[in-house]
């Protein structure tokens, strides 16, 4: 089974300090692709050394929603810049978090447009996060959307299937995190059962929500063999067979990858 982790953070504390442990083990379990995501200017130099390392390991560079506040000085030219990268596979991750309100609504909605127009500018996909937010973010998608296209995914996806319906219809993908195999995530699981096999990624998002049975632990590319294997089993699917749809789309997404 040979599987891609299309989100995790390599460079944050809890998986940094024994980063090449952590490797080594996702490896042992056929994860053959990673995604090291940025989520404050600070760390972009991290994820780029990481990534320039790493032959399997790729990386982005954005600003979290939770960061906007005190990135308001990253804008499109600045993104699009450090995207010309060639370990650069996206733009992210960005988008609207009105759970917490760590950063300002409007700075918020701000940054992620600024984001979408790096990602259609240099044409790589946009990574999306959004938590409580679902009608501003589809807004703001639709909106953009119609200014040109771009490619995206709507990452550690937890919002209501009703959402999961309009980031399709927009061409986004999916993906798919560890928080699917928690007991009390039965309409994640509903929705995650029935996207578009070649629209769905699977995540870890580590060193976050280690999925059942790592539960409790930190997060590490290794437990993405959990998810999928969960994820498999509410589709009625063969893992290896779900692993290797998801490691193309991760591929054909992220196309810079494939160079």
């Amino acid at each position: 089974m040979k599987l891609a982790d299309s989100h995790c953070h390599l460079d944050y504390p809890g998986v940094a300090e024994q980063q090449d442990e952590v490797l080594a083990r996702a490896r042992e379990c056929g994860v053959a692709a990673m995604l090291n995501i940025a989520t404050r200017e600070s760390e972009w130099d991290k994820v780029l050394a990481t990534a320039e390392r790493e032959p399997d390991v790729w990386a982005t560079v954005g600003i979290h929603p939770h960061e906007a506040d005190d990135h308001g000085h990253v804008d499109t030219a600045r993104l699009v810049e450090r995207a010309r990268h060639r370990r650069v596979v996206g733009i992210g991750e960005s988008g609207l978090d009105y759970h917490y309100d760590h950063s300002d609504r409007a700075r918020q909605q701000a940054s992620f447009r600024a984001h979408i127009a790096a990602a259609r500018r240099t044409g790589l996909p946009i990574v999306v996060h959004t938590r409580d937010a679902e009608d501003d973010t589809a807004a703001i998608l639709y909106d953009e959307m119609a200014a040109g296209a771009f490619a995206g995914v709507i990452h550690c996806f937890t919002s209501s299937g009703a959402f999961a319906d309009r980031a399709l219809a927009m061409g986004l993908y999916i993906s798919i995190s560890g928080i699917v195999t928690f007991r009390n995530a039965r309409d994640l699981q509903e929705t995650a059962a029935r996207v578009p096999i070649d629209r769905l990624l699977i995540e870890t998002d580590a060193p976050f929500l280690a999925p059942v049975p790592h539960r409790g632990r930190t997060g590490e590319p290794a437990f993405v063999a959990d998810t999928c294997r969960f994820l498999a089993g509410l589709r009625g699917v063969e893992p290896d067979l779900l692993a290797e749809a998801t490691r193309a789309n991760f591929h054909t997404l992220f196309a810079r990858t494939r160079a």
